[in-house]
Formats: C-alpha cells, sequence, structure tokens
C-alpha cells in the first residue's frame, strides 16, 4: 500500500479585503478618509452603518377623506354657503303667528305729550291750581299773587302758601280772596313762591277756572297743550244747562254739576277749596274732552 503524503498548511488563510459598500465615488471618499485618518490628519468618525444606501422617508398619516360641507378630518360644522355682507345681521326669526302687533296705548301711555297718546293723561301728570289776588298801585288796581294753592288728581295738596307780594298792599280784598293782613306775617316772597310753583308746574298737565288770571298772577306762561280751563270747556256748559260760549262762574258750575255750595259766607274764598272743585269739574268731561283735543287739537 503506497504511503500517503499529506501536506499540511495550517497558517491562517489571508483574509480578503471586505467590499466596500455604495457607488463608486463614494468609495472613493471612503478610501481617501480612512488614508487621512491613518496619517492622524482627520479624527477617527463612525461612518454609517450603510453608507450610499436607500434613505427611508418616514411613512406620512393617511389622508383622512373630507367630509361632506364640512373641514377635512377636523369634525368642523358646515360653513353655510354664500357670502354675507360686512355688518350684516341675520333677521330674527318670525313667530308662527305672524308679527308682532303694536299694544294699544291707554291712559298716560308714554310716546307724545299728555292727552295726545289715545287717552286722558296719567294721574299723576294732572294737578289743579288756584290762586287768590290782593292790590297793589294806585288805587290798588293792580293785582299781585297773595296764595296759590295747588291740588292732585286725587285732591291732596301739594302746595298751599301765602305770598308777599313785591309793591306794598293797598286793598286786600278780603270779601273775595280771604286775605287779611296778618297773612303776610309769614308769607314767603314773591320770587321764591314764584320758583316753588314753576317746579311743581313743570311737565304737568294743569287744570284751573279762567287759569289765565293765575299764570298772569305768577308771570308765567304755561305750554297750551298743557292747559285746561274749565272756564272754556263747552262740554261742561251744555251738562250743566248753560249756553256752550258763555263764561261760566266756578261756583255755578260746581253747583250745577258736582251739587256743592262753594266761596259761602263773607269770610272770602279758599283757593285750596277752589282748587279741588275745579278739579272734579274736569272729571266730570275728562274721557270727552281729551278725545275732543286729540281731533281738534287747535282749541286746545
Amino acid at each position: 500500500m503506497e504511503d500517503l503524503i499529506l501536506n499540511l498548511d495550517l497558517t491562517a488563510p489571508e483574509r480578503r479585503p471586505k467590499k466596500e459598500g455604495g457607488n463608486r465615488k463614494h468609495r472613493s471618499f471612503v478610501r481617501r478618509r480612512r488614508e487621512l485618518e491613518r496619517r492622524g490628519v482627520l479624527r477617527q468618525k463612525q461612518l454609517p452603518p450603510n453608507p450610499g444606501g436607500p434613505r427611508r422617508t418616514p411613512a406620512k398619516p393617511p389622508r383622512s377623506c373630507p367630509k361632506e360641507n364640512g373641514s377635512a378630518g377636523t369634525g368642523a360644522p358646515p360653513k353655510p354657503k354664500g357670502r354675507r355682507g360686512r355688518g350684516a345681521a341675520a333677521a330674527p326669526p318670525v313667530p308662527q303667528d305672524g308679527p308682532a302687533k303694536p299694544k294699544a296705548k291707554g291712559r298716560g301711555a308714554a310716546g307724545g305729550p299728555p292727552g295726545s297718546t289715545g287717552g286722558p293723561p296719567a294721574p299723576s301728570k294732572l294737578v289743579a291750581m288756584d290762586c287768590e289776588m290782593v292790590g297793589t298801585g294806585p288805587g290798588g288796581r293792580t293785582s299781585a299773587l297773595a296764595r296759590c294753592s295747588i291740588v292732585s288728581y286725587g285732591g291732596d295738596v301739594v302746595y298751599d302758601r301765602y305770598v308777599r307780594p313785591e309793591a306794598p298792599i293797598v286793598d286786600y280784598r278780603t270779601r273775595w280772596s280771604g286775605i287779611r293782613r296778618h297773612h303776610m306775617d309769614k308769607a314767603v316772597p314773591f320770587r321764591l313762591a314764584q320758583r316753588q310753583v314753576l317746579r311743581i308746574l313743570a311737565g304737568k298737565v294743569v287744570v284751573g277756572h279762567a287759569i289765565h288770571n293765575d299764570f298772569k298772577a305768577l308771570r308765567y306762561s304755561h305750554p297750551k297743550a298743557l292747559t285746561r280751563d274749565t272756564s272754556r270747556i263747552p262740554l261742561l256748559n251744555r251738562r250743566g244747562g248753560f249756553p256752550e260760549n258763555v263764561p261760566v262762574s266756578l261756583k255755578r258750575l260746581t253747583k250745577a254739576l258736582l251739587h256743592q255750595d262753594i266761596q259761602v259766607g263773607t269770610s272770602g274764598h279758599s283757593s285750596v277749596e277752589d282748587a279741588r272743585a275745579t278739579m272734579e269739574l274736569y272729571k266730570v268731561v275728562e274721557e270727552e274732552w281729551e278725545q275732543h283735543l286729540q281731533q281738534n287739537p287747535e282749541q286746545e
């Protein structure tokens, strides 16, 4: 049997350099960099595990489908179609019963001067006034204010003062005015009384009998639309059985329509009593007279 000769080479096989990945340009760059690192020119830096390989792009989130009449994927409520002009406001919903009907205006309703709102003035807007005068000047022929009384719609006294005239009193006219000398001891000066009275009359409907004489004594002119003169209301004369266009005294009208006696005796008149009687006479024809004034404003 022939001898077998084994030639065993126990030296480690030479390793082949690992083939560098990437394209030619990148491999040249890597070799150049390693050469510079070996010489100590560049600091060694770990290369990416797969240089030059394809880059992975992050996956994009799935695109949500736009919702009908809304924003894509946001759940926003649908926007109304069409454009609205700047500053335009949405029309208010119309009730099923139709548009609101205007409310009927009753007594004292707001919206205009008293007597023009579809009914008589409110009681709080009504006052009655009566004044008493004395005589000043030559022979006492000039009338001057000596007492002023104002009552409410219900007859309560709102103002009642004796007034000292600016000129000396020549005739007290006590038989008609009821004014005596001692009443002047606590009387207020005319200018003060004038301010106090005008403050009360402001914005009020003033009722009086031949009230132009009272305004003259106060040196004041009240708006005609806010004045009710019972001496010039034909309805009162007709109700009392008097001619419509003839002035009738307060005493006679009160007796005929209210069945009351006023201005009796020799002590003179009471301006509070006369003011209350005037207000009661106005109430007799209040509804009819206010309606007549609305239809004939020129007769105010």
